[in-house]
C-alpha cells in the first residue's frame, strides 16, 4: 500500500471497530509480558492484516462520505476548510485581520491606492481575496469608462477600429497588479516544494506510526519510539491545503489504532488520556463560552485556533470519552456556526435594501434618458443629476452576489444609454457651432478689410452693423472662441479708435472744455465752506456760471452735466439756512443749466412739471380741508385735527414755493 493510500477518509472522531478475533492483552498484563514473542507473532499479523482490510473498508467509503455529508457536519467542515488554508503557512491568519472595505463605493483612483497599500503593507499570499475584489471593481468601472469614451471617439466622427485609450489610473493598476502577480508566483514556487516535501515527511511518520504495530521490542521502547514520532510530526512542518485534512485525519487514526490494538501500560495509557481529556475539556468550556458571543466573526477565528489545538496538539482520550467530548465540542462549534449563518443572512437583507436602492438609482437615470429636453442648458443639467445618480450607486452598498453582476450590467447599460444620447446632441451642437465659426470667420474678414479705411461715412454703419450681427450669431467650439473674438475685437477697435481721434481733432474744443469741467467738479468735491453762508452762496453760484461758461462736451461725455448738478445739490444741502430760501436758490442755480435761448425744451419741461406739481399739492390741500368737516364736533386741541391741521399748513407753505418757482421760470422766458 502506497503513502498516498494511508490518507484515510478518517476524522479522528469515529470508532474503529475491531475484529474480536484479534488477540488483546489483560487488565493484569504487565510490560514485560507484552514482550513480542514467537507465539504472538501469528498474532501480530492478525493485526496487520485486520488493519488493512480497515484501511480498505474506509478507503472504499472515501467517496460515499465525500458525496454524503451531513448538514450536521458542515459546520465542522467549514472549520477545517479554514484551518487547511492557514496549514499551508503559518503567516496565513494575518488574513483574517485584515479590513473589509466596501471597493464598490470606491473610485479608480482608490482603488489602486489601496492596492498599492495592500502590496507594501502585507503579505502577498494573504491578500488574494481582496485583490480579487479591487481587480473585479476596476476592471467594471474602467470597462465602463473605456464604453463612455469609445461613444465620445465615434460620436466625433472617429472609426471604431482606431479607437484606443488610456489613462495615468490604469497604468498604476497595472504596475501594482503586474508586481502583486510577480510576488505571488515567487512566493507559490518557492512554497512548492517545501509544502510536498514536509507531505513525504508526514506520511513517512504516519507508516513508521504504522509499523510500531508489528516491532518485536520491549513497550517502554515502543512507548518512546512513538512519542518520538509524534514530536516529529508536530515540527514536520505545513502541507499544501488539500492535503491537510487526509493528512490529519489519517495520522489520528493510527495514533489511535497504536492505543487501541496494542493497549500499552495502563498507567501511561491512562495518563496521556487523561491529559488528553483535561486540555480537551477546557477547549470545550471555551467554545462554549464563544458560542454565548455575539461577536460572530471573533467567535469563529478564535474557535478556527481550537480546532488546531483539538487536532494538531492533543491525541485521543479514553474510548468511553470520546464519542461524548466530540459531540460537546460538535454543538458547540454548530451553535457558533448557526450564529455566523444568521448574521451574514442579516446581512444578505441589508444587501437586499440596498439592491432596492440601486434599482431605484437605475430607474430615476431611465427617466433622465427618457427626458426629451434638447438644450445646452438642459443637458448640462441632466449630466449633473446623473453625476450625482452615479454618486449615490457606488455608495448604495453591497448587494447579493447572485444578482451584482446583473445589477452592475443593469446601471452601465443605463449610464451607457444616457452618454449615447448625450453624444448625439453635443455631436448635432458641434455641427451648428462649426457652421457659426464659419459665419463669425466671414466677419472677421470683413472686419479686417475695412480697418484701415478712410470713408468713415461709408464704413461706420457697415462696423456697427457686423457687430450686431456678432452678437446674434450663436456659439463656436471652445477652442476657438477666445482666439476669434480677440481678431474680431482688435480690427473693430482699430477702426474706431481712429475714428474717434479723428472726430476729436475735428472738435478739440469740445474736449477741452470736458477737460475744463472734469477740474471744475473735482475743485467743487472738495468745496471749502466758511462761516459766512452769503458768501458760500455766491461762491456756490459762482461756480455754477462758470461751469455754464466753459460750454457744450462731447455728445459721449454729456454724463458730466448730470454729475455736476448732483455734486451741486449735495453742496447746497450742508449750507445752514432757511429751507425754502435754499431751495430757491437751488432752483435758481439750476435754471442757469437748463437756459439755452436757441432750445427752450428744457425750460419748458421743467416748467410742465412744476404746474403739475401745483395742481397736486392744491388737491392735497382740498382733500384734507374737506377731511376736517369730520371733525366739526371735535375740539381744535384734539390730535388727529392738530396733525390735520398741521399738514395743512405745511402743504401751503409747498405750494407758495412752487408757485415762486413759477414766477422764477417764466422770467427766465423774456
Amino acid at each position: 500500500m502506497s503513502k498516498n493510500d494511508n490518507l484515510l477518509n478518517a476524522d479522528g472522531k469515529k470508532e474503529v471497530e475491531i475484529n474480536n478475533s484479534t488477540p488483546v492483552p489483560t487488565e493484569n498484563t504487565t510490560t514485560e509480558s507484552i514482550a513480542v514473542t514467537e507465539t504472538n507473532t501469528d498474532n501480530l499479523e492478525i493485526v496487520s492484516e485486520t488493519e488493512t482490510q480497515v484501511s480498505e473498508t474506509l478507503l472504499a467509503k472515501e467517496d460515499e462520505d465525500d458525496n454524503n455529508t451531513t448538514s450536521e457536519e458542515a459546520h465542522v467542515e467549514e472549520i477545517e476548510s479554514s484551518n487547511a488554508e492557514d496549514a499551508e503557512d503559518e503567516s496565513n491568519v494575518e488574513r483574517h485581520k485584515l479590513e473589509s472595505k466596501d471597493y464598490h463605493a470606491m473610485s479608480m483612483d482608490l482603488l489602486v491606492i489601496e492596492f498599492e497599500k495592500l502590496i507594501k503593507n502585507h503579505k502577498v499570499q494573504n491578500i488574494s481575496t481582496h485583490v480579487n475584489e479591487i481587480k473585479s471593481e476596476f476592471n467594471s468601472k474602467y470597462a465602463a469608462l473605456l464604453d463612455e469614451k469609445k461613444e465620445e471617439f465615434i460620436a466625433d466622427g472617429g472609426n471604431q477600429i482606431d479607437f484606443y485609450y488610456t489613462n495615468d489610473t490604469k497604468k498604476r493598476f497595472n504596475t501594482a497588479y503586474k508586481d502583486y502577480k510577480y510576488s505571488i508566483n515567487a512566493y507559490y514556487k518557492e512554497r512548492e516544494q517545501s509544502l510536498k516535501q514536509n507531505l513525504e515527511n508526514r506520511l513517512t511518520i504516519i507508516e513508521e506510526i504504522k509499523g510500531l504495530l508489528n516491532v518485536e521490542e520491549n513497550i517502554n521502547t515502543t512507548y518512546k519510539h512513538f512519542k518520538e514520532l509524534q514530536d516529529k510530526w508536530r515540527n514536520a512542518g505545513p502541507i499544501p491545503r488539500d492535503k491537510y485534512n487526509n493528512a490529519w485525519n489519517t495520522y489520528h487514526h493510527h495514533v489511535e489504532r497504536f492505543y487501541d490494538f496494542l493497549h500499552l501500560n495502563r498507567d501511561l495509557r491512562d495518563m496521556d488520556f487523561k491529559h488528553n481529556l483535561d486540555q480537551k475539556l477546557k477547549i470545550i468550556l471555551r467554545a462554549e463560552e464563544l458560542a454565548a458571543d455575539e461577536n460572530t466573526n471573533r467567535s469563529f477565528r478564535e474557535l478556527q485556533v481550537l480546532h488546531k489545538l483539538w487536532k494538531e496538539e492533543l491525541g485521543p482520550v479514553a474510548k468511553e470519552h470520546r464519542e461524548d467530548i466530540w459531540e460537546r465540542f460538535s454543538n458547540a462549534t454548530k451553535t457558533i456556526h448557526d450564529k455566523r449563518q444568521a448574521y451574514y443572512a442579516d446581512l444578505d437583507k441589508a444587501y437586499e435594501k440596498n439592491l432596492e436602492r440601486k434599482e431605484d438609482i437605475i430607474s430615476q437615470i431611465i427617466t433622465v434618458n427618457e427626458d426629451t429636453t434638447d438644450s445646452h442648458g438642459a443637458w448640462q443639467k441632466k449630466i449633473k443629476t446623473i453625476e450625482v445618480l452615479r454618486e449615490d450607486f457606488f455608495n448604495a452598498g453591497k448587494v447579493p452576489l447572485k444578482v451584482n453582476e446583473a445589477t452592475w450590467a443593469k446601471f452601465k447599460n443605463a449610464v451607457r444609454d444616457f452618454n449615447r444620447n448625450k453624444n448625439k446632441f453635443y455631436k448635432s451642437l458641434k455641427k451648428d457651432q462649426f457652421n457659426n465659426l464659419q459665419k463669425k470667420n466671414d466677419l472677421i474678414k470683413i472686419a479686417e478689410d475695412n480697418k484701415n479705411s478712410e470713408d468713415f461715412e461709408t464704413v461706420t454703419p457697415l462696423m456697427k452693423k457686423i457687430q450686431n450681427e456678432w452678437k446674434k450669431i450663436g456659439h463656436v467650439p471652445r477652442r476657438d472662441s477666445d482666439k476669434i473674438w480677440k481678431q474680431f475685437k482688435g480690427a473693430c477697435n482699430h477702426y474706431f479708435d481712429r475714428l474717434h481721434a479723428g472726430k476729436k481733432a475735428e472738435n478739440q474744443e469740445l474736449y477741452d472744455a470736458f477737460d475744463k469741467k472734469a477740474k471744475l467738479l473735482e475743485d467743487l468735491k472738495s468745496f471749502d465752506f466758511t462761516e459766512d453762508v452769503n458768501a458760500d452762496v455766491a461762491t456756490l453760484q459762482a461756480k455754477i456760471s462758470e461751469w455754464k461758461a466753459v460750454g457744450h462736451v462731447p455728445q459721449n461725455k454729456r454724463f458730466i452735466d448730470g454729475k455736476f448738478s448732483k455734486t451741486i445739490d449735495a453742496t447746497f444741502n450742508q449750507l445752514k439756512m432757511d429751507k425754502s430760501k435754499l431751495e430757491m436758490i437751488r432752483f435758481e442755480s439750476k435754471l442757469e443749466n437748463l437756459s439755452n435761448p436757441d432750445d427752450t425744451r428744457l425750460l419748458d419741461n421743467e416748467q410742465n412739471f412744476i404746474r403739475k406739481k401745483i395742481d397736486e399739492v392744491k388737491g392735497e390741500i382740498n382733500q384734507l380741508e374737506n377731511n376736517l368737516q369730520f371733525f366739526s364736533n371735535v375740539k381744535d386741541d384734539n390730535p388727529l385735527v392738530k396733525d390735520v391741521h398741521r399738514n395743512i399748513e405745511n402743504h401751503k407753505k409747498a405750494l407758495d414755493t412752487w408757485q415762486e418757482k413759477l414766477k422764477k421760470i417764466r422770467s427766465m422766458y423774456s
